[in-house]
C-alpha cells in the first residue's frame, strides 16, 4: 500500500484524498480494510451547498435536502469541507459570484454560508481569493485582486473572515468532536418553508456548547422560536449581520430560555433572525443555584 509506505518514511505528513465516489473506508486504516488516508474531501457537501447557495431563495424550500443531507454521512470518513481551486476557474465563477442576489445580497449570503461551513463537522479548506470576496475567477498568471480592499464591502468581508477564523480556533465545540454525534445535534433540520436550520455543536466538556442558527432567505423572521439544551440566558457571540462586517447591524440581546420543550430540546428561546444571516449563541454562565442544577 502506497500510503503505508509513505507513512513509514514520513510519519508526520497528511495524506488527503480528492475522491468523488462513495468508495468506502478511504480514511480508515489499511489494517482495517481501508485505504489509509488521513482525510477525504467531502465533494458531496461542496456540490450540494454551491448548488443551494446559487439558487434563488424562493426555490430553496423545495431543495432543503441539499442543506441537510451531508449530516447523513458526516461521520463515515474523516472529511475536509473543500471550497477549492477547481470551483473558481473555467467559467464556474468565484465564490461571491456564485451567490444568489444583487451585489449586497451576495456578501450577506457568503457570510452566512461561511458561518454555516465553520460550524459543520469537518476540517475546512478555502482557496485564496475567497477571503476577500474576489469577483473574478482565480488566474494562475496574476496575483489576487488586493486592490478590492480599498472598497468597504471587501475590506469588511476580510475582517469578517479574520474574526471567523479566530472564533473557530478559540472554540473547541467546532473541532473537538468531529467523528460522532456526540459533537453535533440537530435542533431543527426541517424548517424548509423558511429555509432555516439550527443545531448545537459540543466539545468534550459537557458545558462547551454553541447554538447555531442559519437563515438562508432574504426575509427577517420575528419571534422565531428555537430549542436550546439548557436553562439560562443565551447571548450572541458572533453574527454575520454585524455592521462591522457589512451587515445591517440588527441587535440581538441576551435571551432567557423558557422551560418549554421543542424538538429534542428541553428549553426554548425566542428571537428575531436577520435576513440571510447566521448566528452563534452561547449560554452565559449560570449565577443561581437553580441554573447550576441544569448543568
Amino acid at each position: 500500500n502506497l500510503n503505508t509506505a509513505v507513512f513509514s518514511e514520513y510519519p508526520n505528513i497528511l495524506m488527503i484524498a480528492e475522491e468523488s465516489t462513495a468508495w468506502p473506508g478511504v480514511t480508515k486504516p489499511v489494517f482495517d480494510g481501508g485505504l489509509g488516508f488521513n482525510f477525504k474531501w467531502n465533494m458531496g457537501w461542496m456540490n450540494d451547498m454551491l448548488r443551494y447557495m446559487s439558487m434563488d431563495p424562493y426555490f430553496r424550500k423545495d431543495n432543503h435536502n441539499l442543506l441537510t443531507f451531508s449530516m447523513m454521512y458526516a461521520f463515515s470518513e474523516n472529511y475536509i469541507l473543500p471550497l477549492s481551486h477547481d470551483e473558481v476557474v473555467h467559467g464556474k465563477c468565484s465564490l461571491i459570484e456564485k451567490m444568489s442576489g444583487l451585489y449586497g445580497q451576495k456578501f450577506d449570503s457568503l457570510r452566512a454560508f461561511f458561518m454555516y461551513k465553520m460550524a459543520h463537522p469537518g476540517k475546512k479548506l478555502l482557496f485564496m481569493g475567497g477571503e476577500i470576496a474576489q469577483f473574478i475567477e482565480w488566474r494562475y498568471y496574476e496575483q489576487l485582486e488586493w486592490h478590492l480592499l480599498e472598497i468597504d464591502k471587501h475590506r469588511q468581508f476580510q475582517s469578517f473572515m479574520k474574526e471567523l477564523n479566530h472564533f473557530y480556533k478559540d472554540n473547541k465545540p467546532f473541532w473537538e468532536i468531529e467523528d460522532s454525534w456526540d459533537g453535533f445535534e440537530w435542533i431543527n433540520a426541517d424548517d424548509r418553508d423558511r429555509s432555516v436550520i439550527s443545531f448545537v455543536r459540543r466539545g468534550k466538556k459537557k458545558t462547551d456548547e454553541i447554538v447555531v442558527i442559519c437563515n438562508f432567505t432574504p426575509v427577517e423572521y420575528n419571534d422565531y422560536v428555537v430549542g436550546v439544551p439548557r436553562s439560562g440566558t443565551y447571548a450572541p457571540v458572533l453574527t454575520s449581520d454585524s455592521l462591522e462586517f457589512g451587515g445591517s447591524g440588527r441587535k440581538i440581546k441576551p435571551i432567557s430560555a423558557k422551560k418549554k420543550g421543542q424538538n429534542s430540546m428541553r428549553y426554548t428561546i425566542t428571537l428575531d433572525i436577520p435576513p440571510m444571516s447566521a448566528i452563534y449563541l452561547k449560554r452565559i454562565q449560570p449565577k443561581t443555584s437553580k441554573e447550576r442544577k441544569d448543568l
